[in-house]
């Protein structure tokens, strides 16, 4: 088990009827880039994580179905409630990265002005965008199921820090 492993936070959450969530837990990876900042694009690509953007989080609850998401917090501060209506609420700092299973649901609560994630998607899975609408749920269940692990950690690369927590 690597080093970092005792570091790692867990957070589960449960269907809420509206926003499925996942068996798997989110995972908070604290303070782990604080030195390495300005690189957590290149080395959430270096480590097989795509279609990196940069910006915020949306202020409405959403999810992604077809895809697992890291987050890697850039600047700034925010309170980020995942899980849904009722679900936790997280304050997030530069240097933190958020491994978010498909189906988990996300919502900036608060954020400062300079507030700004890079985030990013296992090779191979593209996000879609969903909101919780009843029509979309027996597609969105059949596609969290289907949804692989990923190869490769976002931060540790072959070095798998995330699956002894998602392992089932």
């Amino acid at each position: 088990m690597h080093a970092f492993s005792d570091q790692v936070k867990t957070y589960y959450f449960e269907d809420d009827g509206e926003i499925p969530n996942n068996t798997l837990p989110l995972l908070v990876y604290p303070g782990v880039l604080n030195e390495y900042i300005d690189q957590m694009d290149e080395i959430f690509l270096q480590k097989g994580w795509h279609s990196t953007w940069i910006g915020s989080v949306f202020t409405h609850h959403h999810y992604h179905s077809t895809a697992h998401e890291v987050l890697g917090v850039l600047s700034g501060e925010a309170t980020i409630q995942f899980g849904g209506q009722c679900g936790r609420k997280l304050e997030v700092t530069p240097g933190d990265v958020l491994i978010i299973p498909a189906g988990v649901g996300h919502k900036q609560l608060h954020g400062s002005k300079d507030f700004l994630v890079v985030g990013a998607y296992p090779d191979g899975q593209f996000k879609d965008m969903r909101t919780g609408d009843s029509k979309e749920r027996p597609e969105v269940l059949h596609n969290i199921k289907e949804v692989p692990l990923p190869s490769t950690d976002p931060v540790f690369g072959d070095d798998l820090v995330f699956l002894p927590f998602w392992s089932e």
